[in-house]
Order: structure tokens, then C-alpha cells, then sequence
């Protein structure tokens, strides 16, 4: 005889008004990132105060996302290390960016909040549908750096979107596509 572990759904404890409002929340923050980047001598604690704001608004509550992941988180992270090393090795176009430890803070700071953002909130709340899940948040992650990095970057971040997103969906982790997305970030710093 064989006993079967019961699975426990979950209810969401989301309320019908958070999605929009974090979401609205979440890309008002990133898109007056440029903004934010004016600001002079207040610039750095004025983003790393916007980047929590954004993880702590990502972190809320998501629906369940209880699917087997097809692949091993660490599987999923080799496969977007790779990606990055390859990108890398290939001298990807360059885009401005500060040097030094602050901005090898609000690089690493940014990559996490973004993934809580685009990979935990975002996707979460698409997880039912992974083929929207993946398109959505690769969109949206590609049209928020627009404004800083100008159009040109929105294939590359496309791009990148789409294999942060696949992350998400291979390993069931936003914390596969995070720690990816800051290892890329500091190769950037670093060149």
C-alpha cells in the first residue's frame, strides 16, 4: 500500500487592487530611473532608496506556482552563465555605465530588484500561462532600459529578458535568473 503526501493549494492572499498598483509602482520606479540618475551627489542613496522600495513592493504575496520545474535550478543557472560568458567573450556592445565600488552596489542592488520585480512579481502572476509569463516580463524588462540605455539596447535586453525568463521557468526560481542577471551586471562594471 502506498500513502500519497496530500497537496495543499494554496489560496493567493492578493487582493484584487495590489497587482495593478505594484506593477504600476514597479515600472514608474524603473522607468524615472533616468531620472534618478541626474540627481548628483543624492544620486546613489536616492537609487539604492528606489531599488528596495521596488524588492520590498516585488516581495509581496504571489499566486502558487507549484509545477515540478523541468530542470534543476543549477542547471538553469549554468545554462545563463554560459550565455553571459559568451556575450561577454564576444565584446557585446558597450553601454555607459559608471565605475567603482558604489557603482558595483547599485549594479548588483538593480539586478536583484529588477528579477523580484520582472521574474517573482511579474511572472508570478503570470505563471498559469509560461509562454505569456516569459514574453510579458522579457517585454517590459527590455522597454524599462530604453530610457536609460536608449533603443538601440532593447534587443540585447529582449534578449537577455528571454533567457532571465526561461531561468524562471526551468529552475521555478526567481533567484536563478537574479543571480544571473548580477553576474552579467558586474561584467559590465568590471569592462
Amino acid at each position: 500500500m502506498t500513502v500519497r503526501a496530500a497537496t495543499i493549494e494554496r489560496a493567493p492572499l492578493v487582493r484584487p487592487y495590489e497587482t495593478p498598483l505594484v506593477a504600476a509602482a514597479g515600472l514608474a520606479i524603473l522607468l524615472g530611473r533616468s531620472t534618478l540618475l541626474a540627481a548628483g551627489p543624492l544620486r546613489a542613496p536616492t537609487l539604492i532608496a528606489a531599488y528596495l522600495l521596488l524588492g520590498v513592493l516585488s516581495l509581496g504575496p504571489i499566486l502558487a506556482d507549484e509545477r515540478r520545474a523541468p530542470t534543476s535550478p543549477a542547471m538553469a543557472l549554468a545554462v545563463g552563465l554560459g550565455a553571459v560568458a559568451v556575450v561577454a567573450w564576444a565584446r557585446a556592445p558597450a553601454v555607459p555605465h559608471a565605475t567603482g565600488a558604489v557603482a558595483l552596489t547599485l549594479t548588483i542592488l538593480a539586478a536583484v530588484a529588477e528579477e523580484a520585480f520582472f521574474r517573482r512579481f511579474l511572472y508570478g502572476r503570470l505563471a498559469a500561462w509560461p509562454v505569456a509569463a516569459i514574453m510579458v516580463s522579457s517585454l517590459l524588462f527590455a522597454a524599462i532600459h530604453i530610457p536609460v540605455y536608449g533603443p538601440p539596447a532593447f534587443w540585447l535586453d529582449f534578449g537577455a529578458g528571454l533567457l532571465l525568463s526561461w531561468q524562471r521557468w526551468a529552475s521555478g526560481s526567481w533567484g536563478v535568473p537574479a543571480a544571473t542577471h548580477s553576474v552579467a551586471n558586474i561584467l559590465v562594471v568590471l569592462r
